[in-house]
C-alpha cells in the first residue's frame, strides 16, 4: 500500500550524477516524506512520514548519509505490539530493537557467545559529541554490556587516528553515526566498536578514514553513505577499498534504482534493503524489496564504471551489479536509534535507510569470525547462498533489465542474495 506525501511539493530527490553529466548533483528541496510498504497485497503495511538526516551532495565526490528518521505515523513494530501512533515520540523506543533483529536472521545464540575481541568499525563523516553516552542510554535500555573508552570498547578518531583531533560535528552526520553504533552493539553486543570520523563528507575523507579503520585493526568496516559513481571510482577502489581479509560493508542508497558508489567498489559487500514485518511463517518474519516509490527505496542496479567481481556471475551486466545481500531499511520496518546531538537528537526515534542494514551486515560478518587472509568477503555469500533468506517479491523502480530492479527466486539487484540466516554465508 502507498500513500501521497504529506506535502506535495515536498519531495527530496538526488538525482544521481557521472562524470558525463554535470559535477553538481540536482537536488529538489521537500518537506516530508511518507514512507509505505510497495507491496500492494498487504494491506497492514504500516505507514509514516520521514526526513533525510544528512545533506544531499551538491559536487561530485561528496556523499551523504543513508540514515531517514521517522517524523510520524505508526511502524511495524508499534502495530506487532499494540502501541499507540506516537512514532515521533523521543521518550520510547518505536521501533525493531536487539531482540528483534537477531530473531529475525537468526543471530539469536550466536549474539549471546559470538564477537569478544572483535572490532567493528563504523566510518562515518564530521562529530558526534554525544557518541559514546547515547551509545550507552541504547545499551543500557535493552541490556546489552556496557561499551566504553574505559573499559576499552568504545573508541573514537579522527580521520589520522587522533583522539583529540576531532572534526566539527554535525547534527545530520550525528544521528548517522548513532544509528550505525546502535546496529553494530544490536547485532554484535560483544564486540568492540572504534568510531571512525572523516573531516568531511567527501570521498576522499571518508575514504582516509577507511584506510584508518582497517590501519587500526577492524576487520569489520562499516559504511552507510554513498554518491554519484564517476570515472574517478577505479582510483577510489584500489586507494581506499583493496582490503583483503577485511569486511567491508556499504549501503546501496535510498533513493530507488540506480547505482551508487562506494556500493558499486567491487571490494566490498553492498547492502540493499528489505521491508521487515513478523509474520505466521515458520520463519516468524517476512520481507520484501523496500520501495515507497520509483525514487525512495534501496538502491540497486548495474554500475557504469566498476569492474565486476570474479565471483558475481549475473549475466545481465558487465560490470559490478549492486546489491550482494539485503537487511532491513524501510522506515516503516525501521530500528529503534538513541541519539541526543542537534536538532534531530531528542532522544529516542526510529531510523530507517540502507544505513541501517549495512551496519547490520558488517556486525554479522563480525559474529561470523575472522575473515581467512587474503580474501574479499564480498566473496562469501555468493558461495554460501542457501545460508541466505531468498526475498522474492518486490521492485524499486522501472529497468530495462528485469532483475535489476525486481525481486525473483535467486540473486536479484534490490536484495542481492538475500537476508542473513544465521551466519553460514558470511565466513570464509
Amino acid at each position: 500500500m502507498r500513500t501521497t506525501p504529506t506535502h506535495s511539493a515536498g519531495r527530496r530527490r538526488w538525482h544521481r550524477i557521472s562524470s558525463t553529466a554535470t559535477a553538481t548533483a540536482a537536488l529538489l528541496l521537500t518537506g516530508l516524506t511518507t514512507a509505505a510498504h510497495a507491496d500492494t497485497a498487504r494491506a497492514s503495511t504500516p505507514e509514516v512520514t520521514w526526513t533525510r538526516s544528512c545533506a544531499l551532495p551538491r559536487h561530485q565526490g561528496e556523499m551523504a548519509c543513508n540514515a531517514l528518521r521517522v517524523t510520524g505515523g505508526r511502524t511495524a513494530f508499534q502495530q506487532q505490539h499494540g502501541i499507540s501512533p506516537q512514532a515521533a515520540d523521543a521518550t520510547s523506543p518505536s521501533g525493531y530493537g536487539p531482540a528483534d533483529l537477531r530473531a529475525a536472521y537468526g543471530l539469536t545464540s550466536a549474539a549471546t557467545s559470538n564477537g569478544t575481541g572483535r572490532t567493528i568499525a563504523i566510518v562515518d563523516a564530521y562529530d558526534d559529541p554525544n557518541a559514546e553516552s547515547d551509545l550507552a542510554a541504547y545499551r543500557s535500555h535493552y541490556g546489552l554490556p556496557a561499551c566504553t573508552t574505559a573499559n576499552g570498547c568504545f573508541k573514537k578518531v579522527g580521520q589520522t587516528g587522533s583522539t583529540t583531533s576531532l572534526p566539527a560535528p554535525n547534527s545530520g552526520w550525528a544521528a548517522e553515526i548513532s544509528l550505525d553504533l546502535d546496529m553494530a552493539s544490536a547485532v554484535c553486543p560483544n564486540c568492540h566498536i572504534t568510531l571512525v570520523e572523516a573531516k568531511s563528507a567527501t570521498m576522499t575523507n571518508l575514504g582516509t578514514a577507511v584506510n584508518e579503520a582497517v590501519s587500526l585493526g577492524a576487520k569489520y568496516v562499516s559504511n552507510s553513505y554513498g554518491g554519484g559513481e564517476s570515472s574517478s571510482d577505479a582510483t577510489y577502489d584500489s586507494t581506499y577499498f583493496n582490503h583483503p581479509g577485511v569486511a567491508i560493508t556499504v549501503s546501496a542508497g535510498d533513493a530507488g534504482y540506480g547505482a551508487e558508489y562506494p556500493a558499486a567498489s567491487r571490494y566490498v559487500t553492498s547492502v540493499g534493503g528489505t521491508s521487515l514485518t513478523a509474520s505466521s511463517t515458520t520463519r516468524g518474519w517476512t520481507e520484501s524489496v523496500w520501495s515507497t516509490s520509483s525514487t525512495e527505496g534501496t538502491g540497486s542496479g548495474c554500475s557504469a564504471y566498476d569492474t565486476k567481481p570474479a565471483w558475481q556471475t549475473d549475466t545481465g551486466c558487465a560490470r559490478r551489479t549492486i546489491a550482494d545481500v539485503s537487511a532491513v531499511a524501510d522506515p516503516a520496518t525501521g530500528v529503534s536509534v538513541y541519539d541526543t546531538y542537534g536538532a534531530d537528537g531528542q532522544g529516542w526515534a526510529t531510523y530507517g535507510g540502507t544505513s541501517a542494514s549495512a551496519p547490520i551486515i558488517a556486525a554479522v560478518y563480525a559474529l561470523a569470525g575472522t575473515p581467512s587472509s587474503g580474501s574479499y568477503p564480498a566473496k562469501f555469500p555468493y558461495a554460501n547462498t542457501s545460508a541466505l533468506n531468498d526475498v522474492t517479491s518486490g521492485s524499486n523502480g522501472t529497468c530495462a533489465t528485469n532483475y535489476f530492479c525486481t525481486a525473483r527466486t535467486g540473486y536479484d539487484g534490490p536484495t542481492g542474495w538475500g537476508t542473513p540466516q544465521g551466519l553460514g554465508a558470511f565466513t570464509g
